[in-house]
């Protein structure tokens, strides 16, 4: 009887956090979003007041690193271009944060439990990230191509990006997918403030 009990729990829990986690249908509008995932809006509009960073850019930062796949990882490198090897770091999650950059922003924010599979805990990181870029490097939270540049490169190489080519080609996607996000929040933000998708 225990037995069954506990895996009726489990699989409850597993529904629970595959409903939660799953990736969003179209991930490419950010009104769609948050039709979907409510507490995201919650989220993301608390990451805005507390470290300035604009819901957009969270939003393009996430869409570029992960395609808001809470278990992304870097392909492997293949040996002999068949044999699965090592990834290339340890990037994970939304906001594929490394696990150096993550311990630093758990130490300095005090989010001992924070997890880069949870969306909460990736905007948050994002926030954090970009603020200590602002405050380093002297670029705006708003400045989606630079912000990205050096939050891809980090902040010690980010004076290095012009010789990459294919980082700016990235950044600039981003920059465009920001400018999307904005135009479409400007639609429906009234309506998100309104309706069930209040901040607390």
């Amino acid at each position: 009887m225990i037995k069954k009990n506990y895996k009726k729990i489990f699989i409850i829990l597993f529904f629970l956090l595959t409903s939660c986690s799953s990736i969003p249908k179209n991930t490419s509008n950010s009104c769609s979003i948050f039709d979907e995932r409510y507490f995201w809006y919650k989220y993301t509009k608390k990451v805005e007041e507390k470290w300035g960073t604009p819901i957009y850019i969270q939003l393009a930062i996430i869409k570029m690193e992960s395609d808001f796949d809470w278990l992304a990882k870097p392909p492997r490198s293949k040996i002999f271009k068949v044999i699965p090897y090592k990834r290339p770091s340890s990037s994970f999650g939304y906001s594929q944060a490394v696990k150096g950059t993550w311990e630093q922003y758990k130490k300095e924010t005090g989010n001992k439990l924070a997890t880069r599979a949870r969306f909460k805990d990736s905007v948050d990181f994002i926030g954090w990230y970009t603020n200590k870029t602002e405050s380093i490097l002297k670029i705006s939270k708003k400045d989606a191509f630079r912000q990205y540049l050096a939050y891809h490169e980090g902040w010690g190489n980010f004076k290095n990006y012009k010789k990459n080519k294919k980082v700016i080609a990235i950044a600039k996607k981003v920059e465009k997918q920001s400018n999307i996000y904005k135009k479409q929040l400007l639609r429906c933000k009234s309506f998100l403030n309104k309706n069930k998708y209040i901040i607390f």
